[in-house]
């Protein structure tokens, strides 16, 4: 059992799958395009970089401009013998880039699979000079092993289009590219540009202040919003200590959240407190019920809280049965090793979003979002059963659970597996390693480190902005999209983590997306560039 609710690590559960292995490449799925007019096939030359042999300083088909010896070609490519790498000893600005010609009027997609050293001044992919403003997609952080895809989109009016990468870069960074293909259609937004706030009602009842970048105070839901934030998740608690994430905070925050035009995200935990891979408790109410009545209690609080937003008028649009259920939930009758008891036990829930809200879509949730491996054991043992659901949702936190990379082959693998659309529900980063209130932040210079990102303003608004980047790549728009973990949780006193303390502290202050002013991140921008 985790001695903090958020204190998550991986878990490993006997049985269960191994963690996902290092992936050398993901392949790259052409988005589909408009049917009428369809645009003419784009041919770009060289587009794996194969015609070249190392060491290449302008490859074959590729211009550049600036330091053209801080580009050139090298072995190791991601789908072949060769990359293109950028690179240099000194501080340097270098362009490689193509012309792309005989294209017909219409949206095309720039994919390509990157890599990146992370500490560049700029490094990003371009299409310029296609008939409308130049478009831009930053490079993620990825380090030197993992190769990831992103996708950039622009309307072509002039038949043409030209395509590159840029880097300005200080001395030793780097980036790689390879696979790169221009195709119709468009890609590269999602639907969800998300936040968890089920943790603001209890902050703003103890004082929290919120205020926009300008430093004006207001709602922060509204700032939320306007900064783009378009769906509201929030938990759920049975029976909790400090009456907050209830069925009537629920209800009151739904109608908050629409208000500012935000859809809605329940997330059931069924317990009284949290729930997540290192605990899964019963509701003190549930704790000695049989099976067939827990089975029964799960399906009467699933459809009370889901039929009581429907008769408010702000339906939920999508359903979570449990939260973070790598090993199962409402321990011991549904934990991992009784597969029969956790899917009976998921199938209740999941009829009771049907029968309540019947537009609402089901979703199935687990942490580790690149644990491949245990994903597909997960969910070929709920797909055998029969437990239905609509979509897939991982947390991915890249200082916990691993690189980009991983996190990507993992959300293109789960999709062609089951043909689900796949989102990440938590993710967040630090802006600074500072504490705001007595107890010891989560986040503090270890996973700075394993993580790349620097603890500043800035870095968390890139940590975000990747994590956006690589959930747009997903093929076929199958990418939902992204939630960040309680951007609005700062410090106040008395809106600590464990609802039956109220002296209780939270550890989570420097991941908020306000600063210890109450002021807003810069961070909060990236939900409105999706």
């Amino acid at each position: 059992m985790l001695s903090q609710p958020f204190r998550r690590r991986p878990v490993r559960l006997v049985g269960v799958g191994v963690l996902v292995v290092a992936v050398a490449t993901v392949p790259g799925v052409a988005s589909a395009g408009p049917t009428r007019p369809a645009p003419a096939p784009a041919m770009v030359v060289n587009a794996d970089f194969e015609d070249d042999a190392t060491g290449v300083a302008t490859p074959a088909g590729w211009s550049e401009a600036g330091r053209a010896d801080a580009s050139y070609t090298e072995a190791g490519g991601a789908s072949g013998a060769y990359r293109l790498t950028h690179w240099s000893a000194s501080a340097y600005q270098v362009e490689t880039f193509q012309r792309v010609t005989g294209l017909s009027k219409g949206s095309y997609t720039l994919r390509a699979s990157v890599r990146t050293s992370g500490d560049q001044s700029a490094a990003y992919l371009f299409l310029r000079d296609c008939g409308g403003p130049e478009r831009t997609i930053a490079l993620p952080r990825t380090g030197p092993q993992w190769w990831v895809q992103i996708v950039l989109s622009t309307a072509v009016k002039g038949g043409a289009c030209t395509i590159g990468v840029h880097s300005d870069g200080v001395a030793g960074s780097w980036l790689n590219v390879d696979a790169v293909s221009l195709t119709p259609g468009a890609a590269g937004r999602v639907d969800i540009s998300g936040a968890d706030v089920s943790q603001l009602p209890k902050n703003s009842d103890h004082g929290a202040v919120y205020r926009d970048a300008k430093g004006r105070r207001g709602d922060a839901l509204r700032i939320l919003a306007d900064n783009g934030v378009n769906y509201a998740r929030v938990k759920v608690w049975v029976d909790p200590a400090d009456n907050y994430s209830n069925k009537a905070q629920v209800l009151a925050l739904a109608k908050r959240a629409r208000k500012q035009g935000m859809k809605l995200l329940v997330d059931f935990h069924y317990s009284d407190t949290w729930a997540d891979p290192g605990r899964q408790n019963k509701p003190a109410a549930w704790a000695s019920l049989p099976f067939e009545e827990l089975k029964q209690a799960v399906y009467d609080h699933t459809y009370d809280v889901l039929s009581a937003l429907r008769r408010q008028h702000t339906p939920a649009d999508m359903a979570q049965i449990g939260n973070e259920i790598n090993g199962g939930l409402l321990w011991p009758d549904g934990r991992w090793d009784n597969w029969d008891g956790m899917a009976a036990l998921l199938t209740a829930g999941s009829t009771a979003v049907t029968d309540a809200s019947p537009r609402t879509k089901v979703v199935l949730h687990l942490a580790e979002g690149g644990n491949n491996g245990g994903h597909v054991w997960w969910f070929d043992n709920a797909v055998s059963r029969g437990v239905p659901f609509d979509v897939i949702a991982v947390s991915h936190y890249t200082y916990w659970h691993g690189p980009l990379g991983y996190l990507q082959a993992n959300l293109f693998d789960l999709v062609k597996r089951y043909d689900k659309d796949v989102m990440v529900v938590e993710t967040a980063y630090g802006f600074t390693l500072d504490q705001d209130d007595a107890l010891e932040n989560i986040f503090n210079p270890t996973l700075q480190a394993t993580a790349g990102y620097p603890a500043t303003a800035e870095g968390q608004a890139q940590a975000l902005r990747d994590m956006f980047n690589v959930v747009a790549a997903v093929p076929g728009g199958r990418g939902l999209g992204v939630f960040y973990w309680e951007p609005a949780w700062t410090a106040v006193e008395g809106g600590g983590w464990d609802p039956a303390d109220p002296t209780s502290g939270n550890a989570w202050e420097n991941q908020a997306l306000f600063d210890y002013d109450g002021r807003a991140l810069p961070a909060l921008k990236v939900f409105g560039e999706y």
